[in-house]
């Protein structure tokens, strides 16, 4: 017995093993069926399965394979409701599978877990069974998947229950169709009734809406034939009354003591007031009816004569009654009653549209019936004596008065807005009132129009100050109406009216204008003259015991003067931009005051360079009065010599004072043409050809004083040569250029009269350099250095050359040169070039001569007459010699 436990336990674990294998085949087995059951669940259309039989197998194991327990088999119950809601097919399989195999989970999580390490297999991951295994399930009986036949069963029911429930649902979809039919067939009967329900109540509505329109049109011709028939009922009883009331005043001339009481009673004025108008209205149209008409009856004549009896009464009535109301009105104005006020004013609008209400309320402002406030005004502005006062006390005098004025006027709308029921009417009356009466007063004392024949002396102000007075007036006027127009003026042109209070005096302006300009000019003239006279009393005795012309310095161009021309034009531009509102009126006057500068620029620069011009030739006066003969004693020459020193220096003087009146007269006239520049080209550009006009004019005031600048440069050159002369003259000795041939080494250094001239030139030419500019330097200079050659060349003739001499003459030539180097012009630097090259037939051998000109033939007629000058000329016959080389020359 103990010996043969252990095969038993052998035996056991073998057939465990094989239990695990035959469980997995089973398993398998068991799914494929379960998946033929879905497919056929699946086909049978089903959604959802709710409740489903429940199977419950056990199994026993004994050591070699467990006993399965009977099935309970049971048909399956299944509802169309189970189908209904969330299903799903994996759930309801998975628990039938759970539920009916819980033992095949067993046997694989048991295999699973013992089958990890203990199982043999191959390469391809397929188990390999021992042969003894095999062999045993050959010979086993049961088969290997018991709980099949219970699902079988199970998925028949299901299926047998899945098709009974599709027939039922067939059956009812197809009898759910049927009763669809049969209410969509009793709907659209419903409908097509109901449209013919409706088509018929809008053909009511219809009728009904056009018997309430033909109702309305019936009402409303009604309602105008009783408004018509009320209000000829209403004029009825308002002419009977009208004539009632005109027969009372038709029954005798002035008598107005038998009057209804509407006429006396005063708490009715305004009714009688109405009502007198209109009676009065309708008797002058039937009396201008019938004076139209010749009357042919003698009732009409009659009818006639009555009515102009009641238009007399009327018109007494009318004007008993307005004087009535004013006197009323005035009395509630004093007591400042702008109820009473506005409802006076309200009744006076019948009469005549309340003009003479408007009228008597503006005449009896305190402003123009007290004559204290007119004096007030000229106190303020032309001060306590009433004389004529400063234009900065004019500007605040106005200043302080129209602001008063419009505060006045501020006050005064206030009230008419609250009194009147037309206030821009008043409004209008007011503004009006002001300007032609409180503003003209004062202006008519503080401008007084001078005479152009008598012209206001220029100490007491002159025209000038008549102008500025007047530019303040009309600005300070301007100001006051566009202030009016703010606080309200009603439909009055306040900008129109106040340019009529200056019209008799911006007429004239521009005549005023120029004459005031002519009149500072003089004045300054003048001014100029007395300071230029006194100083040349004061140091008159001192400038002629020195020979020179000191009055001449004393009255130099200044372009502080222009620049005071220039702002006097200035200031009568502002004032025509001021008084000219059309751009052809402002570009006449504008045209006509800048004419009025060039005038005086051009006259005032003119006489300036003349002046100067005027000192030159007191300068080569005192030139030629002092040239002397050649036969003269030693003390005359010595006197002759200090008063050519003195005259030399007084033609300096001049010239240093011609260019600095030179380099002012161009100052100026840019000055001139940058003000036409920047304020008067804009202001002529809109009148076409003015800009041209005045261009042309520009050009042709400053030709004039360009004239008076060319001709005093010209005498400018004349005294610089001749000074040059003088001192050519004076220093230059024959032996400079004609040295004795001692054996001493010749002198490189320029001559004494070269450094002299050169010194001279440099120094009074300093002052041309700064005072010209551009083409006028240029041209001055070229001619300077024309007529220095020149000159040069007709004092060298003078002179015998030997060869140290000639090259004295070339170094004068070459400092001659250099200086003229800086004049910039190459005319004369290629003249000086030219006599350095001609300096060299002093120098050479007289068989070099000629082939010394071989390449320059058009310098051998001036060669010719250096080579005159040689000392060797007739000596080595060299006159023969060039004879037969130069034929031609």
């Amino acid at each position: 017995m103990l010996g043969q436990c252990p095969r038993k336990v052998v035996r056991r674990t073998k057939e465990s093993s094989e239990s695990t294998q035959f469980s997995k085949l089973r398993r398998k087995r068991s799914s494929d069926i379960i998946i033929h059951q879905y497919q056929l669940l699946k086909g049978s259309n089903a959604t959802d399965f709710r409740r489903y039989r429940s199977y419950n197998m056990k199994e026993t194991r004994d050591g070699t394979k467990g006993d399965k327990s009977s099935l309970s088999s049971l048909p399956m119950i299944l509802d169309i409701e189970d189908f209904k809601g969330d299903f799903s097919f994996d759930a309801l399989f998975g628990n039938l599978v759970n539920e009916l195999l819980p033992s095949f989970h067993e046997e694989d999580t048991e295999s699973s877990e013992g089958g990890i390490g203990g199982n043999e297999g191959f390469s391809n991951g397929h188990r390999r069974v021992p042969s003894d295994v095999i062999k045993a399930s050959q010979g086993l009986s049961s088969p290997l998947f018991p709980e099949v036949d219970a699902l079988l069963s199970l998925f028949k029911d299901s299926c047998r229950e899945l098709t009974d429930l599709r027939q039922q649902v067939d059956g009812r979809l197809h009898n759910l169709k049927k009763e669809v039919s049969v209410q969509d067939s009793k709907h659209r009967k419903t409908l097509s009734e109901l449209e013919k329900g409706v088509d018929g109540l809008f053909d009511s509505f219809a009728r009904l809406d056009s018997r309430i329109s033909s109702v309305g049109q019936t009402a409303a011709k009604i309602g105008d034939h009783l408004q018509s028939a009320d209000a000829q009922r209403e004029t009825a009883s308002q002419t009977i009354e009208l004539i009632k009331y005109l027969m009372e005043f038709n029954s005798s001339p002035g008598d107005l003591i038998e009057l209804s009481p509407l006429f006396s009673d005063d708490s009715r004025v305004a009714e009688a007031a109405s009502v007198a108008q209109k009676l009065r209205a309708f008797a002058e149209e039937d009396i201008g009816r019938h004076s139209i008409s010749v009357p042919s009856v003698t009732g009409n004549a009659t009818a006639s004569r009555g009515l102009e009896v009641a238009v007399a009464n009327l018109q007494d009535y009318c004007n008993e009654l307005e004087n009535r109301l004013l006197a009323r009105f005035d009395a509630a104005s004093q007591r400042r009653e702008l109820s009473t006020m506005s409802e006076c004013a309200k009744i006076l609008s019948q009469f005549n549209r309340g003009t003479s209400a408007m009228q008597h309320y503006v005449r009896t402002r305190p402003m123009f019936m007290d004559v204290e406030v007119m004096n007030a005004d000229t106190r303020l502005v032309l001060g306590d004596q009433g004389s004529q006062a400063s234009p900065s006390d004019v500007a605040r005098g106005l200043s302080s008065l129209y602001k008063e004025i419009t505060d006045t006027v501020r006050k005064e709308a206030a009230t008419i807005m609250a009194v009147f029921p037309s206030p821009n009417d008043v409004m209008s009356i007011l503004v009006q009132r002001v300007l032609e009466q409180r503003v003209t007063a004062l202006l008519d004392k503080l401008l007084v129009k001078p005479s152009l024949v008598n012209l206001p002396p220029v100490e007491q102000g002159g025209l000038l100050l008549y102008l500025r007075v007047l530019a303040l007036a009309y600005e300070k006027t301007q100001e006051l109406a566009r202030d009016l127009r703010a606080v309200g003026c009603g439909d009055l042109d306040v900008e129109g009216l106040t340019e009529s209070l200056f019209l008799a005096h911006i007429d004239e302006y521009p005549e005023h204008e120029q004459a005031s300009l002519k009149q500072l000019y003089q004045a300054k003239m003048e001014e100029l003259r007395a300071e230029g006279q006194q100083q040349s009393e004061s140091t008159g005795t001192i400038g002629r015991s020195k020979g020179t012309s000191v009055q001449s310095s004393h009255q130099q161009i200044s372009v502080t003067v222009v620049t005071e021309f220039v702002r006097w034009n200035e200031e009568a531009i502002s004032r025509c931009t001021l008084f000219s509102s059309q751009p052809a009126t402002l570009a006449t006057n504008v045209k006509a005051v800048f004419t009025c500068l060039l005038d005086e620029v051009s006259q005032y620069i003119t006489e300036g360079l003349e002046r100067t011009r005027d000192s030159l030739n007191e300068a080569a006066a005192l030139r030629e009065r002092f040239v002397l003969g050649t036969s003269v004693s030693r003390r005359v020459a010595a006197a002759a010599a200090s008063a050519a020193e003195a005259a030399a220096a007084a033609g300096e003087s001049s010239f240093r004072s011609f260019m600095v009146a030179v380099q002012r007269c161009a100052s100026s006239v840019a000055i001139v043409q940058q003000f036409f520049t920047n304020s008067i080209s804009r202001l002529l550009l809109p009148v076409d050809g003015a800009h041209a006009a005045s261009c042309e004019e520009m050009a042709t005031a400053m030709s004039s004083a360009e004239g008076a600048a060319y001709k005093g440069l010209q005498q400018c050159i004349e005294t610089v040569m001749a000074e040059v002369e003088r001192l050519l003259s004076a220093e230059q000795k024959a032996t400079d250029y004609r040295s004795p041939d001692d054996g001493i080494a010749p002198d490189h250094r320029p001559t004494n009269a070269c450094t002299r001239v050169v010194a001279y030139l440099s120094r009074v030419l300093e002052v041309a350099f700064t005072a010209l500019e551009g083409l006028n330097k240029q041209a001055f200079l070229t001619e300077l250095g024309n007529r220095l050659h020149k000159g040069l060349l007709n004092h060298w003739q003078k002179y015998t050359f030997n060869p140290s001499g000639g090259l004295r003459l070339k170094r004068d030539i070459t400092e001659y040169g250099e200086f003229v180097r800086s004049f910039n012009a190459p005319s004369v630097d290629e003249k000086f070039e030219v006599l350095g090259i001609l300096a060299n037939v002093f120098i050479v051998a007289p068989e070099s001569l000629s082939t010394l000109f071989e390449g320059t033939p058009s310098i051998r007629k001036d060669a010719q007459r250096f080579i005159q000058l040689r000392e060797d000329y007739k000596s080595a016959k060299l006159a023969a010699r060039l004879s037969s080389l130069w034929p031609s020359s």
